[in-house]
């Protein structure tokens, strides 16, 4: 299983699910639209690699790597 911090810039992504031991993250990437099912491409990463810029729908999302580390993906 890969988790989306794990990508690298210009990687692109399905969203496969969550792991469960973090539900207070979850909640709070379910409801920017980060379901399962979504496309994600990787924009940039700062230089430790935190935050990690996504772009979701033609949106720009910037997410903790602790956030993208529970965010299970598939490349495509």
């Amino acid at each position: 299983m890969t988790r989306l911090d794990e990508l690298r810039v210009g990687d692109v992504a399905r969203v496969t699910g969550y792991s469960d031991r973090t539900s207070s993250y979850r909640r709070r990437l379910l409801s920017m639209g980060l379901t399962p099912g979504s496309v994600v491409k990787v924009v940039r990463k700062a230089p430790l690699g935190d935050p990690i810029e996504i772009d979701l729908r033609g949106t720009s999302l910037s997410v903790r790597k602790d956030e993208a580390r529970i965010v299970s993906i598939e490349i495509d």
